[in-house]
């Protein structure tokens, strides 16, 4: 039965690594995949997929006007697909995530999706809102701290290594430390703004 799952973690757990070799998995038995990963994401080269122990491969590409479904569609009925894997999918719109819900449940074909929860302060991807709350099935990928506690958020750093907590939500190209929460200090950089009170 196909289903939409999304495997999430931090920064540098293996998500691409993961993918992989989930299509290397259908691949080997001479079934079809459709691999994506958004346009904006180049760090590797335009349509690549790569994974930080050296694996990668050529993917479709797709900007945030395309439609999943369509594309999927079209080349489900040009030769059979049996998985559809996405890279990076925090970068998808909402719309999308929608759209392949509907390769799932109208195309019967499962939908795999890796990325991230939250940005550099804390703050929920878009995408990643809605495959939280749509995907019939969530794994979280674990990776650790530099403290030795499992790492949950994914902290910006600039060139010389300091920390960033102002910016884009989305910027490629920096450079990213997973961290636990508590040396991650969600309060100072949340945009939500609360501090603990003097008399505590």
């Amino acid at each position: 039965m196909a289903k939409l799952y999304f495997y999430y973690a931090a920064m540098n757990a293996g998500k691409s690594t993961t993918l992989l070799q989930s299509a290397h998995n259908y691949e080997e038995r001479d079934m079809r995949t459709l691999l994506f990963t958004p346009k904006l994401d180049d760090r590797f080269g335009e349509g690549k997929i790569a994974s930080r122990i050296g694996l990668d491969r050529d993917c479709e590409i797709f900007t945030s006007d395309d439609d999943l479904y369509v594309w999927t569609a079209h080349e489900h009925q040009r030769d059979h697909v049996s998985c559809v894997l996405v890279d990076e999918a925090q970068f998808l719109s909402p719309k999308q995530v929608l759209q392949l819900t509907l390769v799932v449940d109208k195309l019967k074909i499962p939908v795999l999706c890796y990325g991230l929860r939250s940005d550099f302060r804390g703050e929920p991807f878009p995408g990643s809102v809605y495959l939280l709350s749509w995907a019939d099935e969530m794994t979280e990928i674990k990776t650790i701290c530099k403290s030795g506690k499992k790492a949950i958020m994914n902290a910006r750093l600039d060139e010389s290594g300091n920390r960033v907590i102002e910016g884009d939500q989305i910027s490629i190209g920096l450079n990213y430390e997973a961290q636990a929460r508590d040396v991650f200090e969600l309060d100072k950089v949340s945009p939500i703004g609360y501090q603990i009170p003097e008399a505590n």
